[in-house]
């Protein structure tokens, strides 16, 4: 996941509110990636767990359908809202 790259970002002031269409934000790419350090980074920065992507709904729906399993436990440990919808 470029945890350090992601650490420097952050530290820089980076938005993780940004959303874009495809993923919904950073945080759900991480999640459709698998990279569990980085999804954690992005949760402590404030990321949207519930923004919706085109491509795989929010980041729980993303790391559930990649199988990332503690992905999965993460969020749901930080309230995701697993009744999103998608449009």
């Amino acid at each position: 996941g470029h945890d350090k790259v992601v650490q420097l970002l952050l530290s820089k002031g980076a938005n993780v509110k940004m959303q874009d269409g495809t993923y919904g934000n950073a945080l759900g790419m991480a999640s459709v990636r698998g990279h569990y350090k980085t999804v954690e980074l992005l949760l402590e920065a404030g990321a949207n767990i519930s923004a919706q992507g085109v491509e795989q709904g929010n980041a729980l729906e993303a790391a559930s359908y990649n199988g990332h399993e503690k992905i999965v436990e993460l969020l749901l440990s930080k309230v995701a809202n697993i009744k999103a919808k998608r449009y």
